[in-house]
């Protein structure tokens, strides 16, 4: 099974599908771990997820509350 799926996918070997400990490796010396320079309190914290669910959320609210008004746009005919 495992040769049907590789001549599916092309030119693939084994050896590719199981690199990712080396993969993991290269990123981990990427990643510091010293303390933040700027600690970020509970209201900062609260402040910015509260932006970014209005900012998400405001598109979908303002096209579910001017629903009625699409439907009535489509029921007329249109004018030729």
């Amino acid at each position: 099974m495992v040769n049907a799926v590789l001549r599916m996918i092309g030119n693939v070997s084994l050896s590719t599908l199981t690199r990712p400990k080396g993969i993991l490796k290269e990123t981990k010396k990427m990643i510091y771990s010293k303390p933040p320079r700027n600690k970020i309190g509970a209201a900062q914290s609260f402040f910015v997820m509260s932006v970014f669910a209005v900012a998400m959320l405001t598109p979908a609210a303002w096209i579910l509350h001017h629903l009625p008004e699409y439907r009535q746009r489509s029921r007329q005919s249109p004018k030729t």
